[in-house]
């Protein structure tokens, strides 16, 4: 599924591309109404999230001139500002919903999909696997089981779903910011210490397996690299 994003704020708009890339979801992210209106016209999307306050053109003339362009789209807009004016001009325009920031992101995917369910209701969801092989180890996520050779090391919470979003941009980077966001609830400087310290517990635990390594990329994130292994 294709979704069209427009979102004024880089930071908080990569975030966001970062998060629903990683449920299977391709994101084309534009920083301005004009940019986003002709993304749309090249190119085909399932939905579009707008951002309401955007420079250029904001999300309420750009969804006008999306609906004209195809009136069946949904629709999702995002806005720093609870009005009941705001949110009834945009239900008006034929918004699908109308979500207030901050939010819960999960909370915006679970009304993503619902919207898609109801837009195209034969669609299938891709399960997401539960088993990686990292190198020589086996990591079960649900279970928070790292394994090799027999030997079961028991992960915390944090440290699964770590290692889990490692696993998900294997030999790739994965943002500093979206482990931030989706597994401590906040940047700041004390969880970004936090999570250096969760980092170097998995270093630890995956020291037995030459091929394996985290990589520390300065500005950017982490990227867990494997020479020889793929996820199952």
């Amino acid at each position: 599924m294709k979704i069209l994003l427009a979102e004024d704020d880089p930071n908080f708009g990569i975030v966001l591309r970062d998060y629903l890339e990683l449920h299977d979801y391709e994101v084309t992210l534009c920083v301005n109404g004009c940019l986003a209106i002709s993304a749309f016209r090249k190119g085909t999307f399932d939905i579009c999230i707008l951002d309401v306050m955007m420079p250029e053109k904001d999300g309420f003339t750009l969804a006008r001139e999306i609906k004209k362009l195809n009136p069946d789209i949904p629709l999702i807009f995002l806005t720093a500002k609870a009005m009941k004016e705001d949110m009834l001009e945009g239900f008006k325009i034929g918004a699908d919903d109308y979500i207030t920031k901050p939010f819960d992101s999960e909370v915006l995917l679970y009304k993503i999909k619902a919207i898609l369910n109801r837009h195209h209701p034969a669609t299938i969801e891709k399960p997401e696997p539960d088993e990686y092989a990292i190198g020589k180890y086996r990591f079960l996520h649900k279970l928070r089981q790292l394994m090799l050779h027999g030997n079961i090391q028991k992960l915390s919470p944090k440290e699964a779903e770590l290692l889990h979003l490692l696993c998900k941009h294997l030999n790739d980077v994965m943002p500093r910011e979206l482990a931030l966001q989706n597994i401590w609830h906040e940047d700041s400087y004390f969880t970004a210490r936090s999570m250096d310290v969760y980092i170097a517990k998995l270093r630890k635990y995956l020291k037995d397996d030459p091929t394996v390594e985290i990589v520390n990329l300065h500005g950017q994130g982490y990227r867990l690299c494997v020479q020889q292994g793929v996820m199952l």
